[in-house]
């Protein structure tokens, strides 16, 4: 089986479920987005939160991506920044108690990251994002050695804004021999950074993740066409399209995985992160696009099912055997 490495924002998850949206407005933070905030807005979340009933997770988009990844029993490891407090150790020990390898950098300065994750009553969710510690992963930080031995390398896209970084960890990759994987992590940040992106995916990356916010934002088309689109750029696209399930395309070849039915949607966080864990899960292993596409309907289906992006480990022998029935 081939080895994945991720790299990513290091965040705890702060999740609590709204009765109605009113909240999003008074925080300034449109739905479905992932804005940006800074520790007096964090502040302000924080004392909002003190009166609600709040659940904690492991998150960050591909620290979610490797961990679904792990609990199939990939060969994983992680590269992220945190904090040297509780929340850091809380990210490393999720990590290493699923057999993912942990290359963590500490900040001596920095608190770790916190994503505050407002759910709406439909599932929906927003994220008010202080990353922290997180944010000070630079370029130096990494050498050749830290990619050797893997095949596949996961871009987080919420890290493009350090342009020096990304491009140093994917030009590290690329000469150790790995395939680069890119999430376009969110609608807003594909436009605030839509050159950068193009010349990521025209240049270096081989496989792009997309749902269909953010195959418009980048491309300006609907899900067909954006996917012929992207695909054109790079080796595989893929365009999830949310209960519709997801288009897959290669070249010529294009596939259309159905989603998963899913009773009732209780909260929509980490639904692309696992859909790519399983797609990716299936490359690691050397299955069809197809078969990789249904795996990832797999995951995203039931991660939907629960609050947070960490399923009940009793699910995953459930999924597995689901999985090898596919």
């Amino acid at each position: 089986m081939d080895k994945i490495i991720g790299i990513g924002n290091a965040l705890v998850d702060v999740l609590a479920t709204l009765n109605d949206d009113h909240v999003l407005r008074e925080m300034e933070l449109p739905k479905g987005s992932m804005i940006l905030i800074d520790e007096n807005k964090l502040q302000i979340i924080n004392n909002y939160f003190s009166r609600m009933l709040t659940h904690q997770a492991a998150g960050g988009s591909v620290g979610n991506t490797i961990r679904g990844m792990a609990c199939l029993g990939a060969k994983t490891g992680f590269i992220g920044k945190i904090g040297n407090d509780a929340y850091g150790e809380f990210y490393r020990q999720s990590l290493l108690e699923r057999g993912t390898e942990a290359n963590l950098l500490i900040s001596a300065d920095l608190s770790s990251g916190v994503a505050s994750t407002f759910i709406s009553p439909d599932g929906e969710r927003t994220f008010g994002t202080y990353l922290g510690a997180a944010a000070t992963l630079k370029a130096e930080d990494f050498s050749l050695d830290i990619f050797k031995g893997y095949t596949y390398l996961f871009v987080e896209g919420y890290l493009v804004q350090d342009h020096d970084m990304i491009l140093r960890a994917i030009e590290l990759a690329k000469e150790a021999g790995l395939q680069v994987c890119l999430d376009l992590a969110s609608y807003n940040i594909v436009e605030q950074d839509h050159d950068f992106f193009s010349l990521l995916i025209n240049k270096y990356v081989d496989i792009v993740f997309a749902n269909e916010e953010e195959a418009k934002a980048f491309t300006g088309k609907e899900p067909e066409e954006a996917l012929e689109v992207i695909a054109g750029m790079c080796s595989i696209a893929i365009v999830k399209i949310g209960s519709k399930g997801s288009l897959i395309r290669k070249g010529t070849e294009e596939v259309h995985v159905s989603a998963i039915p899913v009773d009732k949607v209780i909260d929509t966080t980490g639904a692309g992160d696992y859909f790519a864990a399983g797609f990716l899960y299936g490359l690691t292993c050397g299955y069809s696009f197809e078969k990789c596409g249904k795996i990832g309907s797999v995951l995203s289906g039931n991660i939907i099912r629960v609050i947070g992006a960490e399923m009940p480990a009793a699910w995953w022998e459930d999924i597995k055997t689901k999985i090898s029935e596919l």
